[in-house]
């Protein structure tokens, strides 16, 4: 409130409207800004709004697709809106964000997700590529609207999701903070697009770009795909600096919202009558 008070005067000063002493919001302090409450999922909180998405959705394939991509780019909502086809890259496993600020960057994300992601557009009617990536199944683009009943689905089948206002941005909380683990402080800030944002003046010397995310981030899928059978504690157990466990590395990644693989086809989905057996609990991996 202070603050458009504030930019409604300096309106007015730059017009010469007003002196710019004149200005009573100027005058007024603007109160501390509140430590935000949104923090990192455990696996098991992940696992449990991965469950409730895809057993009360009357979209499943779609809910596990937007779940999956936020879990695996921690992109921001209007980010993944503003998908298109051109969008996405299969062979290489990327896709383009364009977010706050009109910033554009490629983020890697897993080979996986960008099939289905591809299948899913084209089967929905995607063709040009300026078409959106995420449908409806009547074709039509997703709007804001899809993750609002989404998250107010999921919290009436959790109360903790409701109570706590849990939203996809604590998906983005959730992967940033397991890369900020287990690779970097800088890999982690160019994983959240803040490479080119004000901060300590230590980030100007451990900037990453996109070759380094992407290295680091499949090197590490690498080494858990070789080493799947050791033990990990899951996202969020090790401390700053600590190696990850082969196990965490490979499990995060790999089916974190499990996108209809076992429907290939749009049209197999569709000839399915209960949608919670698509996917199988013991299958999501947090």
């Amino acid at each position: 409130m202070i603050a458009a008070a504030r930019a409604i005067y300096n309106r007015a000063i730059a017009d010469g409207l007003i002196d710019p002493t004149a200005s009573p919001a100027h005058r007024v302090v603007k109160p501390r800004r509140l430590p935000s409450i949104r923090r990192a999922l455990s696996p098991q909180e992940l696992e449990q709004i991965n469950l409730a998405a895809r057993t009360s959705s009357n979209d499943v394939v779609l809910d596990a697709l937007l779940l999956r991509l936020h879990t695996e780019t921690a992109c921001r909502r209007g980010g993944a809106l503003g998908l298109q086809l051109a969008d996405l890259d299969t062979e290489n496993g990327l896709v383009q964000l364009t977010e706050k600020g009109s910033t554009l960057r490629w983020q890697p994300i897993t080979l996986d997700l960008a099939t289905h992601l591809d299948e899913h557009a084209r089967s929905r009617g995607a063709v040009a590529p300026t078409d959106a990536l995420l449908r409806y199944r009547n074709g039509q683009a997703i709007t804001s609207r899809r993750y609002d009943h989404l998250w107010k689905r999921i919290g009436e089948q959790l109360p903790w999701v409701a109570a706590q206002g849990v939203s996809t941005h604590w998906l983005r909380h959730t992967t940033l903070t397991w890369v900020e683990r287990h690779f970097s402080y800088g890999i982690a800030r160019a994983y959240a697009g803040h490479t080119d944002s004000t901060g300590p003046a230590t980030t100007t010397y451990i900037k990453a770009d996109l070759y380094a995310v992407d290295r680091e981030i499949r090197l590490g899928r690498a080494v858990g795909a070789r080493r799947g059978g050791q033990e990990g504690g899951g996202l969020g157990t090790f401390g700053p600096g600590q190696p990850a466990g082969a196990a965490d590395i490979e499990e995060f990644f790999k089916d974190a919202a499990r996108p209809a693989i076992a429907c290939r086809a749009e049209s197999s989905c569709q000839a399915r009558d209960d949608v919670a057996s698509w996917y199988s609990p013991v299958e999501i991996r947090p």
